[in-house]
């Protein structure tokens, strides 16, 4: 009966251990033996393309009127240096995402790289955080663009009537037909092919970045006539202080979100080690010259105290008697936000895709369209999906949890490039296929080693037989090289791994302080005492950590990890734990509502994982070997099928 007990304890232990090492087990990074079956992406962007789409996504209508709000309440013409400070922080991340995209230019964007550094459960959790951002953050911009014509129109009575919003009085609920209708256009967009939806993309892009230029040149025009008056404020450019225009700055690094549509678009890109990084460069650098020029004008055309909260800018060219300016700003407002909406359909469909060939979501989503090569199933899913939430919901009160999913992913994204430079995976998975040909070279690298490990020993046992030796080890006088050859080459096994895992925890420690210090500073309602307490807790095993990381040597694999050549992120470790700190205190500072929702809808995708995703999984039976048998294994593979 005790035996008994023991095998069933025995067999608990290992499902459990099994079931944990499934939840991090990690797919093979990008490589030239990565071949995958069926139709494929058509690789037609170039890096113009790739900033077209950047900076249509990144730049919302919401400009328009942030400029007034964050200059009223928070920064007053210090606003272009919150501009400045938030574009810093999000290069940050671009950094990232950069050196990612190019070693592993695959689509899936954080999904995907999470799965290769970190493991199965957080990309599966990056990937349904980030549908939940696209599908609400799609709706919520569609239903802004129907006011935005109505405005450039002269109101809601010039709509055609199928347009015009309306309530259903049954329900109560303020349906909007534009919002929708312009959803399916911009799918059957994304449908007819990349390059195709691509140049609309840049159209409209061009001109939202034109009535920008107009803002900026007929602006300043119009401040240098009025002498600026606006920061004629006898010294008092931060009239908030420098905490108000720190403020500022978390709330207007909102506006850089976007530019990680870039990577969405990787297995699409001609030449992605080059035009990626530098699509994610020009998207970041030009969206952060606009924002910071148009800030400067407006401010200087108005005193911040009265720069109107709604309609900043059309009030200021207004008070300086160019009210017919109102058209071309709603104009650039109308198109800022279709190329939004563009921006945020497009990756949707292929991050399906890429968990689909995952195993995560069913196969229906991976399929690719011969004609037009890109995933129609998956575009027209989720396009109509957007369609009927922008159709019936009014999501606005639901747009904090689309900033949930993004800063999630700039985190994780962040921790991928500790993971690399430190601990890359040794290990890689293939299919159970391959099972003969990874015995084979197991079994000759094996031999291969004991045979090294044998001639080692032989050197070292002449030394021991040495009639030079004497009690106390005297042979390393006799044969000095012999000795420390020996020594040296069991040293070099040893400290690659221990090297590995004080890696491998001081990366977690850090994250942990980053949690603790983040939790205890947006914790207003601890005492004083408590958060003071829980932050210098957090600061100290943040610091500690990361001292240990900075003293550390990088990996050696990392150089061969993925595809090489690519761009580098600078500044390892300390940028990726900027990086971290930054997102996870912004992450910490969101509501406790928006909490709540995002917690049911990552609860619901828990239950998905378990019911479906784990147990479909494309790893499941995979066959984990060391990366140093991988091209053995290719190449013994090869020569078989030859």
């Amino acid at each position: 009966m005790i035996v008994s007990m023991q095998d069933k304890g025995e067999a608990l232990l290992s499902k459990c251990s099994k079931g944990f090492k499934s939840l991090v087990r990690r797919k093979q990074v990008d490589s030239v033996h990565v071949r995958r079956e069926g139709h494929q992406l058509a690789r037609k962007l170039t890096a113009l393309d790739l900033t077209a789409i950047g900076v249509g996504t990144t730049i919302g209508a919401g400009v328009y009127v942030l400029v007034g709000t964050v200059a009223r309440e928070h920064t007053g013409p210090a606003l272009t240096v919150s501009f400045l400070i938030a574009g810093l922080a999000a290069a940050l991340s671009a950094f990232c995402y950069a050196e990612l995209a190019s070693r592993c230019p695959s689509a899936g964007s954080a999904y995907h790289y999470a799965y290769i550094c970190i493991g199965e459960s957080v990309a599966w959790l990056i990937g349904w955080s980030l549908i939940l951002e696209y599908t609400i953050g799609g709706a919520a911009i569609a239903r802004g663009i129907s006011p935005n014509i109505a405005l450039f129109l002269g109101g809601e009575g010039n709509l055609p009537a199928f347009l015009v919003r309306h309530t259903i009085p049954q329900l109560g609920v303020v349906v909007d037909p534009c919002a929708a209708i312009l959803v399916l256009i911009v799918t059957f967009l994304l449908c007819a092919g990349i390059k195709e939806s691509s140049l609309v993309q840049t159209i409209v892009t061009t001109v939202n970045v034109c009535a920008m230029l107009f803002i900026i040149v007929a602006g300043g025009y119009l401040a240098c006539k009025t002498g600026w008056v606006g920061y004629e404020l006898h010294g008092r450019f931060f009239p908030f202080g420098l905490n108000g225009m720190l403020a500022g700055s978390a709330i207007v690094f909102f506006s850089y979100i976007g530019f990680d549509a870039v990577t969405g678009a990787a297995e699409e890109t001609k030449r992605p080690l080059r035009d990626l990084p530098l699509g994610i460069g020009m998207t970041l650098t030009l969206c952060c010259i606009l924002y910071m020029l148009v800030s400067v004008v407006i401010v200087g055309l108005v005193p911040y105290y009265a720069l109107n909260p709604d309609t900043p800018i059309s009030s200021a060219f207004s008070a300086n008697g160019m009210q017919w300016a109102a058209y071309i700003v709603t104009a650039g407002a109308v198109t800022a936000l279709c190329a939004s909406l563009m921006g945020s359909l497009l990756p949707q469909p292929r991050l399906l895709m890429a968990m689909a060939r995952d195993g995560l979501l069913p196969a229906f989503f991976s399929d690719i369209s011969t004609r037009t090569q890109v995933p129609v199933k998956s575009t027209v899913t989720t396009g109509m999906l957007a369609a009927v939430l922008a159709f019936f919901m009014d999501v606005s009160e639901l747009s904090g949890m689309v900033s949930v999913g993004t800063l999630l992913a700039f985190t994780v994204v962040a921790i991928s490039i500790l993971i690399l430079r430190y601990a890359p995976p040794e290990e890689v998975p293939l299919p159970s296929s391959l099972q003969q040909f990874i015995d084979s070279v197991r079994k000759q690298l094996d031999d291969d080693s004991q045979s090294m490990e044998r001639k080692e020993f032989n050197d070292a046992d002449i030394v021991e037989q040495s009639p030079s030796q004497s009690e106390y080890g005297e042979a390393s006088i006799q044969y000095p090289l012999i000795e420390k050859q020996f020594c040296e080459g069991n040293q070099d096994k040893q400290n690659p791994r221990r090297r590995r895992n004080i890696a491998i925890w001081n990366i977690a420690l850090f994250c942990i302080g980053v949690l603790v210090l983040t939790s205890a500073a947006s914790a207003e309602y601890l005492p004083s005492l408590v958060r003071f307490s829980l932050g210098a807790v957090g600061a100290a095993i943040l610091l500690c950590s990361l001292v240990v990381l900075a003293c550390l040597n990088q990996d050696e694999a990392r150089h061969s990890f993925g595809h090489t050549g690519g761009f580098l992120c600078p500044f390892v470790p300390f940028l990726p734990a900027a990086c971290i700190l930054i997102n996870s205190y912004l992450l910490m500072s969101l509501g406790v509502g928006t909490w709540i929702r995002v917690s049911i809808w990552l609860i619901m995708g828990a239950l998905v994982y378990i019911s479906y995703g784990w147990r479909h999984s494309s790893l499941i039976n995979a066959v984990y070997v060391p990366m140093a048998y991988l091209d053995h294994i290719y190449r013994a593979s090869s020569s078989h099928q030859v």
